[in-house]
């Protein structure tokens, strides 16, 4: 087996099982378990919590906002300045912070301004998504990710898709039908919430895609390519602020001056930022196939608890739209995984009997 081959096993084993690290073998079940527990209710909480701050901002009879871009430029903005604090702290506390230095380098700016024009549009399609459907509904609105996976892997890398896979990608396509015809019959559909739903959808789909292109040009740090990302994302967002009025929209906003709208402003943008870390912790500390399965049922809980604290009746055959997509998504992580599982056999049981026939 040569170097790529032996390298190319390790990411595959270290994406199955995890991290790869020795010292985690070691240490007592109880104890790694519960560590995980913490991690995978830390990532449930964050994650579901800023989808309920972003849907009360865009579209809270109390505040009355209509601007949904200056939001998301917002939540930038708070995430540069974070990165900014942390920075700061590592050097000041390198013990207790473990931070990259960041100072800005208009080169590597540019070379992060692919992803960041994707970026832009993931994240605005999102929040213009669940301005527009309920967070209930939000799920099976922007559920298409996987399915432009398989598109956009056929089509930039290439790469085909096996029967099994495409066959759960049907089973998401049919879930999200099935709920769209289902807000139709309950009347509470929208369908330019809908498009920007797939707009969405396509966007999370290329940001996996420009993520990966552009890491090296920040040394593969996630912080740094983080930091570029919202600097480029928050000037890019200016002329949008313009062109949409959305600048206007702000200085006649009534509650412009409330603490309170300018304090669930900034929470929403600490979140922001704090999914990106949770979800990191969550695949150092068990894998990213476990993470997408985590991410799965994390969507099902929000959905339950969406319908519950909106005090909404949903109809059988809306609930057996959100099982066909949140059960696709599961299925379809877990065939690639026995496919990645099997690709990293494949060569390791080559070399073995290539050792047996030479009588090494």
């Amino acid at each position: 087996m040569n170097r790529t081959q032996l390298k190319r096993s390790r990411i595959l084993k270290m994406a199955l099982v995890g991290s790869g690290d020795q010292e985690e073998t070691t240490e007592p079940f109880l104890k790694r378990a519960t560590r995980i527990a913490v991690v995978v209710v830390l990532y449930w909480f964050v994650s579901i919590t800023m989808v309920f701050l972003n849907k009360y901002l865009l579209d809270s009879n109390d505040l009355k906002f209509n601007a949904p871009l200056f939001v998301t430029f917002y939540q930038c903005l708070v995430t540069v300045l974070l990165c900014w604090l942390l920075s700061g702290a590592s050097r000041l506390c390198p013990g207790a912070v473990d931070f990259p230095t960041l100072k800005f380098d208009p080169k590597l700016s540019r070379g992060v301004l692919p992803l960041s024009v994707v970026f832009i549009g993931m994240i605005t399609f999102n929040n213009l998504c669940l301005k527009y459907v309920g967070v209930a509904f939000y799920n099976v609105g922007r559920s298409l990710t996987t399915v432009f996976n398989v598109v956009f892997s056929y089509v930039i890398l290439k790469q085909t898709t096996s029967f099994g896979a495409l066959l759960c990608c049907g089973v998401i396509i049919g879930g999200f039908l099935l709920g769209v015809d289902q807000e139709e019959a309950e009347g509470s559909i929208s369908w330019i919430g809908i498009l920007y739903g797939i707009f969405a959808s396509l966007c999370v789909s290329l940001n996996a895609i420009y993520t990966k292109m552009v890491l090296p040009v920040v040394d593969g740090n996630i912080w740094r390519l983080t930091y570029y990302n919202n600097i480029n994302a928050s000037l890019l967002f200016i002329p949008l602020l313009v062109i949409f009025g959305e600048f206007r929209t702000v200085y006649y906003f009534e509650n412009l001056f409330s603490m309170n709208f300018w304090n669930m402003m900034t929470l929403s943008g600490i979140f922001g930022f704090a999914i990106g870390y949770v979800t990191g912790l969550q695949i150092k500390f068990t894998s990213p196939l476990t993470h997408n399965v985590s991410g799965t049922a994390k969507a099902c809980a929000q959905t339950i608890l969406a319908v519950i604290y909106y005090d909404e009746v949903k109809s059988f055959l809306w609930w057996t739209s959100n099982i066909m997509v949140i059960g696709g998504s599961f299925a379809y992580t877990w065939v690639k995984g026995l496919e990645m599982k099997k690709s990293q056999e494949e060569p390791e049981s080559k070399t073995s009997a290539t050792k047996n026939i030479s009588g090494v």
